[in-house]
C-alpha cells in the first residue's frame, strides 16, 4: 500500500490578509490588492510562488527589501488606479524607480517627466523656490559666488555642487545636581537632536541618519523645523557639519531648575542649547 505524499509548498495558500514589511515600513492589504496588476511583480510574487518561498522577517511578515516611504504610493495606485502626490513631491523620479522595478508600466507612465508641469521641479534638489526668497538670499548667492571666483579650477570642481547655508543644531539636556555638588552618572542626558535648515542642505550633510517622518514631504528648497537625527551624541554632529565645511557661527543656551524631591536637597537642571553652522 503506498503512503500519501505530503502535500507540496504549492498547496500553502496566501491569507487574505497580507502584512508586508517594505525596507522596515509595515503595511497591511489584502491580498487582491496585491495581485491586481497582472504581470507586475507583486503578482508574481503572490500568484506564481508559494507562501513559503517567499522572504519573511522575524516576525513572519513578507518582506520586500525596497523604498518603504514610498511604497505607500505604489500601494495606493494598486488601489484605485489613481496616482496623487502631495503638493511639491520631491522623489517624484524616485518614485517612477520603484514603479519600473515593481513592473507597473501605467504608474511608470503617469510619473514620467512633464515639462509644462510645475512639480517637474521637484525632481531636480539644485533647483532654487521661486517663490518666497529668504531676505539673505542675495547675500548668500554673493557670498557663494565670490568663493566660487576665488577658487583655483581643481578646488572648484571638488566644491561642485555645495552651496551657502545655515543650519541650527538643538538639544535639550538635563542632569541633576544632589548635596555636596555630586552629580549623578547620567549627566547629560540628550534626548533628541534637532535640525533646523533648508531640507536639500540637511540631507546633504546628515544623509541617513536624518529622521524625516515628521516633515516627510518636505521640498528640497524649503525650510523646516522638525528633522531629528537618529544618534544623540553630538559630536557625531559636529563632525558631520565639519566633514561638510561648516563652521560654527552662534550659540545660545537657556536652563531652568527644579527640585527633584521634596525631602531632599537634589536638584533637575534641564536646558536647551543652539548651536548656528554656516557654510560659504
Amino acid at each position: 500500500m503506498a503512503l500519501a505524499e505530503p502535500a507540496g509548498e504549492d498547496s500553502v495558500p496566501f491569507p487574505d490578509i497580507i502584512e508586508l514589511n517594505v525596507g522596515g515600513q509595515v503595511y497591511i492589504t489584502r491580498h487582491p490588492t496585491l495581485v491586481s496588476v497582472p504581470g507586475s511583480l507583486l503578482w508574481e510574487m503572490f500568484t506564481q510562488k508559494n507562501a513559503r518561498s517567499l522572504a519573511r522577517d522575524s516576525k513572519g511578515r513578507f518582506f520586500v527589501d525596497r523604498d518603504g516611504f514610498l511604497f505607500r504610493y505604489i500601494l495606493d495606485f494598486l488601489r484605485d488606479r489613481r496616482l496623487v502626490l502631495p503638493e511639491h513631491f520631491p522623489e517624484r523620479g524616485r518614485l517612477r524607480r520603484e514603479a519600473e522595478y515593481f513592473v507597473l508600466p501605467e504608474l511608470v507612465k503617469l510619473l514620467a517627466p512633464k515639462l509644462s508641469e510645475q512639480n517637474s521641479l521637484g525632481d531636480d534638489p539644485c533647483q532654487s523656490d521661486p517663490e518666497e526668497p529668504s531676505p539673505g538670499a542675495d547675500t548668500a548667492r554673493s557670498l557663494a559666488s565670490a568663493a566660487a571666483a576665488a577658487a583655483l579650477p581643481g578646488a572648484q570642481s571638488g566644491a561642485e555642487g555645495r552651496r551657502a547655508g545655515f543650519i541650527t543644531i538643538g538639544y535639550r539636556g538635563s542632569y541633576t545636581l544632589g548635596r555636596d555638588s555630586q552629580t549623578d552618572a547620567k549627566f547629560r542626558r540628550v534626548a533628541r537632536i534637532m535640525v533646523c535648515g533648508k531640507t536639500s542642505l540637511a540631507k546633504e550633510v546628515f544623509g541617513d541618519t536624518l529622521n524625516e517622518s515628521r516633515d516627510p514631504d518636505r521640498p528640497p528648497e524649503r525650510y523646516t523645523s522638525r528633522y531629528y537625527l537618529k544618534f544623540t551624541f553630538l559630536e557625531q554632529a559636529f563632525d558631520k557639519l565639519a566633514d561638510a565645511g561648516f563652521h560654527m557661527v552662534a550659540c545660545n543656551s537657556t536652563g531652568t531648575c527644579a527640585f527633584a524631591h521634596e525631602q531632599t536637597d537634589d536638584r533637575i537642571w534641564t536646558s536647551y542649547t543652539e548651536y548656528v553652522f554656516y557654510r560659504e
